[in-house]
Parts: structure tokens; C-alpha cells; sequence
């Protein structure tokens, strides 16, 4: 990741006085830590999640266990829950949120390289939520957990712009 756009992201955030939290399961916590890794992100950077399992997705952010059911941990209905409960248990402006496989392994159904990604903000009279899906392909699970923290990262920049 490049530290430049990071640290364009921190001064947006900066700017605009919000504050940032994190939601991850296949990335683990990469991307709070390329937040963190620029000095004096602290003053934007509130806290991570990483939530690996469906139990943490639960106990940790309110994903409903139903929702787990009908559609899997990978899918945009658990990654925009899990943004939405960073988001109100963190109390801050911006939650971004992943979910995916990155591999080896996956499915028909979902395969190696798919990502789900929600972002929840509060910068409205209510919470608003947006997920997408990304197939970044079998690339090998760093790869695939590189390109989620890139994406994840670009859907923050572009919420500081909106």
C-alpha cells in the first residue's frame, strides 16, 4: 500500500473531524494496520475488529446469526452488518468492513479470491451502509489480502470525498 494515499486519507479524515474504525475477517487486522502504520494516526484511527470467526462476527459487531445462516460470512448482507456494528459500537464516523476467502480453497459457489466489503457511515441524520463484491481471482492468499486492504483503503478515500 502506498503511504502517501494513506496519509491523504488520514488528512481527509482529519479535515473533515471524523474518526475511523475497522471491521476484518480475511484480512485479519491489515488494514488497521496500514492506518496505524503512519505516525500521528492515531487522532483519526478509533479502533479494529478483527473478527475471524462467525461467534466473534456476533459476539463482537451484532451480526445476526441468521443473516450468517442464510447467506455465509462471505456475503455483502454480513459485511454490511459488520460495518454497521463497528460503526455504532465504536461511535465513529466511517467503518469499513471485509469478508472474504483468500485462499486456498473456496468453492463453485465462492471462490478462492472473493471479497465482500461494507462501509457504514454516520455522516447523515442515520447510518448509511453500501457493500460490494470483489472477485480478485486465485492469486494466493498475500495477494488476495493485499488487494482487499487496497480496496477497503480506496473505499475510505472515496467516502472522504463525498
Amino acid at each position: 500500500m502506498n503511504p502517501s494515499l494513506v496519509s491523504e486519507l488520514l488528512a481527509a479524515c482529519r479535515a473533515h473531524g471524523w474518526r475511523i474504525a475497522t471491521a476484518e475477517s480475511c484480512t485479519g487486522g491489515l488494514i488497521a494496520g496500514a492506518l496505524t502504520e503512519i505516525p500521528g494516526s492515531s487522532d483519526v484511527v478509533d479502533r479494529g475488529f478483527v473478527t475471524y470467526s462467525n461467534t466473534a462476527k456476533t459476539d463482537m459487531l451484532g451480526v445476526s446469526p441468521t443473516t450468517l445462516a442464510r447467506f455465509g460470512a462471505v456475503s455483502e448482507e454480513v459485511a454490511r452488518e459488520m460495518a454497521l456494528g463497528a460503526l455504532t459500537r465504536a461511535k465513529v464516523h466511517l467503518a469499513i468492513s471485509v469478508t472474504g476467502i483468500a485462499g486456498p480453497g473456496g468453492s463453485e459457489f465462492k471462490p478462492e479470491g472473493r471479497v465482500c466489503f461494507g462501509l457504514a457511515t454516520s455522516l447523515g441524520t442515520l447510518p448509511q451502509t453500501v457493500s460490494e463484491t470483489c472477485d480478485f481471482g486465485p492469486l494466493g492468499r498475500a495477494a488476495v489480502r493485499a488487494a482487499a486492504v487496497a480496496h477497503a483503503l480506496a473505499l475510505l478515500q472515496n467516502a472522504t470525498k463525498s
